[in-house]
């Protein structure tokens, strides 16, 4: 039985779609998905919006379909932000334990994020995140949760994220613009993570690259917590813009001959490398197209390899890559991103979904599932964005009964 307090609704909005999916949380790990809403994207380029009124529509069309399906009105969701725009640090905080049993509390987390998070931004970037990697009491590293041990001085490390103002403003005023108020700003791989990764890989050390329509989102985590973020302008919009300009392809055909012929190892296919392919109408070398695929992806990968903070990264990710977003079901990605990056590779795809999640089994959706997971797994753990509009005063609550 679905009650208000199990449920969870997220918004994956896309440069190539824009997805609403409403749940039942079930545990730390599961979702029963009631209501999945894809529609796509429209006035959204790399991330940011660039028409305000397109971009207001398909997210109201792509709400629509998940109410439909769910049978109930959505009030509020999780939203994913990206683009070029996202900065990131890693930043300390420390403070001492004053109290005469000198034993840490809860109140004192929040104390010492509270001075973590006072790193200096620029004034046109405001904070997302502010994400404790690791704790120390009296100079022992490594503690995860310092709660009842006794101290003189609490130390954390923390990883900070912080978005341009305008971005943050231009997205959540499309998404309250169709009368859907927002949890909370996640940074789309950090949500992408908690549906495709697991705790082990987590642990040990892993980078996840996120390849959708207008960014690749990646995030390094290693010793179970964030270790590294960053948003690259390049994924699945240049590899299509390549096609058609390549092939002297409209964009549109372009992006049909992609998903209907793409594959990055065309070799292991058992076609021949000098078929002729056709798409309404048109017909391309299906050897120029791989190639042209081939050449973006390879490039695509070296990107995201330097993008690691330190060059020994079979170290610092042992458990590999995993590739997850809708550019991960290219054919013949992993085996190529292991020959380039000398990883492990897996595709990521979203797991322990129930109910009516048929159509979310795909990388595509990874965002949109771990957006639904991130309340679960980090409420009072991580400082978030949080809406800067005030709380409507008595006399305006009072006057929208009568409007």
């Amino acid at each position: 039985m679905s009650t208000k307090k199990n449920r969870v609704a997220a918004i994956d909005v896309g440069t190539t779609k824009v997805c609403t999916i409403m749940a039942d949380t079930v545990g730390n790990n599961s979702l029963r998905i009631l209501g999945v809403g894809v529609v796509p994207s429209r006035g959204l380029q790399k991330g940011l919006v660039v028409n305000f009124e397109e971009a207001k529509q398909c997210i109201r069309e792509s709400v629509k379909k998940a109410e439909q399906s769910a049978s109930y009105k959505l009030e509020s969701a999780y939203v994913g932000i990206t683009g070029r725009h996202i900065s990131s640090v890693n930043n300390r905080g420390v403070i001492a334990i004053t109290r005469n049993d000198r034993m840490v509390h809860p109140s004192d987390l929040k104390r010492v994020l509270d001075v973590a998070r006072s790193v200096q931004i620029p004034s046109e970037q405001e904070l997302l995140h502010v994400i404790p990697r690791t704790y120390a009491v009296d100079g022992q590293e490594g503690v995860k949760n310092p709660v009842g041990m006794h101290g003189f001085r609490l130390d954390v490390e923390t990883h900070i994220i912080s978005a341009a103002v305008t971005s943050v403003k231009n997205l959540t005023k499309c998404i309250r613009g169709v009368g859907i108020e927002i949890d909370d700003l996640v940074l789309e791989p950090l949500a992408s993570a908690e549906a495709v990764l697991t705790d082990e890989e987590k642990e040990k050390g892993v980078m996840i690259a996120d390849i959708g329509g207008g960014t690749t989102d990646i995030a390094v985590f290693k010793d179970n917590s964030i270790y590294h973020t960053s948003v690259l302008p390049v994924a699945g919009y240049q590899l299509t813009h390549d096609i058609s300009v390549g092939l002297n392809l409209s964009f549109d055909l372009a992006e049909q001959m992609k998903k209907k012929y793409g594959n990055v190892m065309p070799g292991d296919d058992g076609g021949s490398n000098d078929t002729t392919i056709t798409t309404d109408g048109h017909s391309a070398s299906y050897r120029d197209l791989s190639d042209i695929i081939r050449m973006r992806i390879e490039e695509l990968l070296r990107l995201v390899v330097l993008e690691l903070p330190q060059s020994d990264y079979p170290r610092l990710v042992p458990s590999g890559l995993v590739l997850t977003g809708g550019g991960a079901n290219l054919p013949g990605i992993a085996e190529l991103a292991a020959d380039v990056t000398r990883l492990p590779v897996r595709i990521g795809v979203p797991y322990n979904l129930f109910g009516v999640a048929d159509t979310l089994d795909d990388p595509a959706y990874a965002t949109g599932v771990g957006l639904l997971l991130w309340k679960q797994r980090n409420e009072g753990s991580v400082q978030t964005w949080r809406p800067k509009s005030p709380v409507p005063s008595f006399v305006s609550r009072i006057l929208k009964l009568f409007s």
